[in-house]
C-alpha cells in the first residue's frame, strides 16, 4: 500500500462545511474498494495480525485526514483511530446542518429524557436502586468501562460532567461500578478522583459478587488505594462479599502483607472478635495459610481476649490449632537446609516484632524540612534498598524469613497449648475434639515441634487414638514419619504399655510397619530398590523394640506381620529387582568396554618398543609412567565393577537381600566404574603428552575436554551413589538418641495398660 495519497485520487473535493454528504459517499467507496471500511462500521471479524490492524487503521486515517481543508484538518489533527475521525466529522457536520438548529430544542428534550432514564433505572431491571444507566452491550456505560480500564481520567471526568449519575450504575454484563472498573485494574488516580466525587452511600455498592470496591483493591494488593477508600467511608472495611470474605480477608487470600498490616490497623476487632467468630475465623486461617504469622500471633495473644469471652476465645484458640497443624511447611522439621543454610540460620538473631500499635512508621519528611535533610534521607533509602537487594540476591533475606515464621509458628503454638492447658474439664471437653484431630494431623504431616508442645501441655493425649484406635507412635508408623516415631526413644517407663497396643484392626506396631508406605512418602525415594530397603529399614526398627511375644501377633485377618510384609510388597520386591538388574546391565556394558580398551592400550604404548629390547621407547619417561599406572588402575577397578555387576545380576533377590548386600554391590560396583573412567581419561591424557611432546597450546584444551565425561558421570551418577551409601551404612533416619522429652506419670502408665491386649 502506498503512502503518497493524493486528495483528487479519493473525493471530488475536499470536505468542508457545506459538502459532507457528497464527501462522505465518495470516502465510503474509496474505503470499500481498499478494504478499510471495516475501521469505521467493524463487521465483527478480526485479525490476529496487530500489526497489519495498526497499519490499515493509519491507511484509512491519512485517507480522512488528505480529504479535508485545513480548517476541518485542525478538528481531528490529534486524533490516532480512523473511526473516532469519522464520527467526530460528522457530528461536526450535523451542528452544521440547517437542520441542526430546528431540531436543537427537540435533542435537548431527548438529552434530559435520556439523563432521566439514565439516573432512574426501569422497574424491571434486575439492578433496580443501584443507580443502574443502561444495560446495552454497546450504550453509553461501555464507553465508561473502557475509560476506567485504561485509566483515562480526563475522559472520565468529560463523561461524568454529562452522565453525572453514571458513576454509581453498574456495568453490564461486568457488574461493578466504574470504581470498581478502575479498582480491579489498579489506576490509583481514577479511584482517588471517584472517590471525591462519590457519596459515603455510594462506595458502598457492591458488584454482583457482593464485592465493594475496597474488597477488590484488597485482592489487588495496592495499599494507597484502600487507603483512599476508608479515609471517606471507614464502614467499608466490615463489608461482606457473597462468600462471606472481607477485605482484610482477601487481602491474606491474596498474600498481600502490606494492605494486611493496613486493614488489620483499621479493620475493628470487635468485628472479629463477635458473633460466632466466623470473620475472626476466616482470618485467622488465611492469615497462617499466607504465612502471616507475626499478624495471627498479634490477634491470637494481644487483641482478641481483650473483646472475646472465655468460650469465644476457646473456640478461635481450638480451631487456630487444627489449622496450624495442616500447614507443616511453617515448622523447622518441614526445613531441607544445606550445611552454610543451617550455619547462617542458627546465626541469624530473632526478636518479637513490635504488634501493630508499637509499630514505629516512617513518615515522609514535610515542607519545613531543610533540602539536606531530605538529601540524607534519599541517599539512606537508597542505601537500604542496595543493602536488601543484596541479601536477596545471597539468600540471606530469605533465609531470615524462614526463620522468622519458625519463630511465629513457635510463638503461636506455645500460646494455644498454655491457653489449653488451663482449661478445666468441661471447657477441655469441648475443645478436645480439636485438639485430638489436630494432634493426629500433625502426625500425619511430620510435625515434631507440634506434637511435643501439645503433649507437655496435654500429658495423656499421648495414648490417645484416631479413628482406628491408633495412637501417635502407630499413626506415625503408618504414615512413615520418622521423627515423630524417634519420639519413642525419649520415653522412659511408657515404652512397654506402648508397644502392647493394638489398633481396631487388630494390627499392633509391627503390623503397620510391615504394611506398604503411602504413595507419598514412596516417591522421595527414588529407585523401588532403595523403595524396598526403606521399607526393610522401617521393619527391622519397630521389630527391634517389639517383645518376641509380639512379634508372632496376628490380627482380624489372621495374618503376622511378616506375612502381612510379604503380601504387601511382592509387587515392589518385582520392582526392585527389576530395576536393580537394569542398572546393572547398563553399568556392565561401560565396564567391559573400559577393560577391553585398558587392556589393549597396555600393549600399544605410545611411541612403540624398541625392536632390539622390546622395551617401549619412552619407558624412562615420568608420563610413561603415569599411562602405565593409570591403565592399570582403569583395568583393575572396571574388572572389579563388572564383577560386583555380575554379582548383582545373578542374585537371589530375597527380601533381606535388599537391606545391605545389594546395595552394597551396587556401591562397590559404581564407585569401581567412576575410578575406571577417571583413570581411563588420565591413561588418555598422559599418552597425548608423550606424543606432543610438551605442545601446550594443544595438551591444555584436550585434558580440559577429558574432564568432561568425568564431570557428566559424576553430576549424573554420584548424587545415587552418596543416597545408597548414606541409605545403607550412615546413621539412620532413626534418633534413638533422642533426649527424654515427656515425664512419665502413674495415671498415663494405668491407662496405656487398660489400652493393651490381653493376651497373645
Amino acid at each position: 500500500m502506498t503512502t503518497n495519497i493524493s486528495p483528487s485520487s479519493i473525493v471530488v473535493e475536499v470536505l468542508r462545511d457545506d459538502n459532507y454528504d457528497d464527501w462522505s459517499a465518495c470516502m465510503k467507496s474509496y474505503m470499500l474498494a481498499q478494504g478499510l471500511w471495516d475501521f469505521i462500521e467493524p463487521s465483527g471479524l478480526q485479525e490476529v495480525d496487530y500489526k497489519a490492524l495498526r497499519r490499515k487503521n493509519a491507511a484509512a486515517l491519512r485517507a480522512i485526514q488528505v480529504s479535508c481543508a485545513p480548517h476541518m484538518l485542525s478538528k481531528i489533527r490529534s486524533i490516532t483511530s480512523a473511526k473516532v475521525a469519522w464520527d467526530t466529522l460528522a457530528n461536526l457536520q450535523q451542528q452544521h446542518s440547517p437542520s441542526h438548529k430546528e431540531q436543537s430544542v427537540e435533542a435537548e428534550q431527548s438529552v434530559e429524557a435520556e439523563q432521566s432514564v439514565e439516573a432512574e433505572p426501569a422497574e424491571d431491571d434486575e439492578s433496580q436502586g443501584s443507580g443502574a444507566v443502561r444495560n446495552e452491550m454497546n450504550g453509553p456505560l461501555q464507553t465508561l468501562y473502557k475509560y476506567a480500564h485504561n485509566g483515562d481520567w480526563d475522559a472520565i471526568k468529560t463523561y461524568l460532567s454529562r452522565y453525572p449519575n453514571a458513576k454509581k450504575a453498574k456495568i453490564k454484563p461486568y457488574g461493578g461500578t466504574a470504581l470498581h472498573v478502575a479498582a480491579s485494574t489498579g489506576n490509583l488516580k481514577v479511584v482517588e478522583g471517584l472517590v471525591k466525587l462519590m457519596s459515603v452511600e455510594e462506595l458502598e455498592i457492591q458488584d454482583d459478587q457482593g464485592h465493594t470496591a475496597l474488597s477488590i483493591a484488597a485482592t489487588v494488593g495496592i495499599r494507597k488505594m484502600a487507603e483512599c477508600l476508608v479515609s471517606k467511608n471507614e464502614n467499608l472495611v466490615t463489608f461482606a462479599n457473597r462468600y462471606q470474605k472481607i477485605p482484610l480477608v482477601e487481602a491474606c487470600v491474596g498474600s498481600h502483607k502490606d494492605m494486611v498490616l493496613y486493614l488489620y490497623s483499621v479493620t475493628p476487632i470487635e468485628y472479629l472478635c463477635s458473633g460466632d467468630l466466623d470473620q475472626g475465623r476466616r482470618f485467622l486461617k488465611n492469615a497462617i495459610s499466607g504465612q502471616m504469622l507475626d499478624v495471627a500471633y498479634d490477634f491470637l495473644q494481644y487483641r482478641c481476649p481483650r473483646f472475646a469471652t472465655p468460650t469465644d476465645e476457646l473456640d478461635l484458640k481450638s480451631y487456630a490449632l487444627t489449622h496450624l497443624s495442616w500447614t507443616p511447611q511453617i515448622f523447622p522439621s518441614a526445613s531441607r537446609l544445606s550445611f552454610w543454610q543451617q550455619w547462617m540460620y542458627s546465626r541469624i538473631p530473632m526478636q518479637s516484632i513490635a504488634t501493630t500499635d508499637d509499630n514505629v512508621r516512617i513518615n515522609m519528611p514535610d515542607q519545613s524540612l531543610s533540602e539536606s535533610k531530605n538529601i540524607i534521607l534519599q541517599v539512606s533509602s537508597k542505601l537500604r534498598g542496595f543493602a536488601i537487594n543484596l541479601l536477596a540476591f545471597l539468600g540471606i533475606k530469605q533465609i531470615y524469613d524462614l526463620k522468622k515464621i519458625h519463630f511465629y509458628s513457635d510463638k503461636i503454638l506455645r500460646c494455644m497449648c498454655e491457653y489449653i492447658s488451663t482449661l478445666d474439664y468441661e471447657e477441655y471437653l469441648k475443645a478436645g475434639v480439636h485438639v485430638y484431630g489436630a494432634l493426629h494431623n500433625a502426625v500425619e504431616n511430620g510435625m515434631v515441634e507440634f506434637i511435643t508442645e501439645v503433649i507437655k501441655a496435654c500429658p495423656h493425649l499421648m495414648i490417645s487414638g484416631d479413628d482406628n484406635k491408633r495412637n501417635l507412635f502407630m499413626s506415625s508408623i503408618a504414615n512413615r514419619q520418622e521423627k515423630v516415631f524417634s519420639l519413642f526413644y525419649g520415653l522412659e517407663a511408657e515404652r512397654a504399655g506402648i508397644v502392647s497396643l493394638v489398633d481396631r484392626s487388630g494390627n499392633t506396631m509391627l503390623h503397620l510397619a510391615a504394611k506398604l508406605s503411602p504413595p507419598s512418602q514412596l516417591a522421595r525415594i527414588s529407585g523401588a530398590a532403595l523403595q524396598m530397603q526403606r521399607e526393610l529399614q522401617w521393619y527391622k526398627e519397630v521389630e527391634s523394640i517389639m517383645n518376641p511375644m509380639h512379634r508372632v501377633v496376628h490380627n482380624k485377618d489372621n495374618q503376622t506381620a511378616r506375612e502381612l510384609f510379604t503380601s504387601e510388597h511382592k509387587d515392589l520386591l518385582v520392582k526392585g529387582e527389576q530395576w536393580m538388574k537394569e542398572a546393572a546391565t547398563s553399568c556392565t556394558v561401560v565396564g567391559a568396554l573400559i577393560i577391553t580398551i585398558m587392556f589393549t592400550a597396555a600393549f600399544t604404548v605410545p611411541g612403540g618398543n624398541v625392536q632390539q629390547t622390546g622395551y617401549p621407547v619412552f619407558k624412562d619417561e615420568k608420563s610413561f609412567t603415569v599411562f602405565i599406572v593409570a591403565d592399570a588402575i582403569s583395568l583393575f577397578s572396571s574388572s572389579t565393577s563388572v564383577l560386583m555387576f555380575l554379582g548383582i545380576l545373578t542374585s537371589r533377590y530375597a527380601e533381606e537381600d535388599f537391606l545391605k548386600s545389594l546395595p552394597t554391590k551396587l556401591i562397590i560396583g559404581l564407585s569401581m566404574l567412576f575410578f575406571s573412567i577417571a583413570a581411563m581419561m588420565v591413561t588418555f591424557c598422559a599418552a597425548l603428552i608423550i606424543m606432543l611432546d610438551g605442545r601446550l597450546q594443544i595438551i591444555i584444551p584436550i585434558v580440559l575436554l577429558a574432564s568432561i565425561p568425568v564431570t557428566l558421570f559424576m553430576l549424573l551418577q554420584f548424587p545415587l551413589l552418596v543416597e545408597i551409601f548414606v541409605s545403607t551404612y550412615g546413621p539412620g533416619i532413626f534418633n534413638r538418641k533422642m533426649k527424654p522429652w515427656s515425664k512419665s506419670s502413674t495415671y498415663r502408665l494405668l491407662e496405656v495398660n487398660s489400652l493393651s491386649f490381653q493376651s497373645v
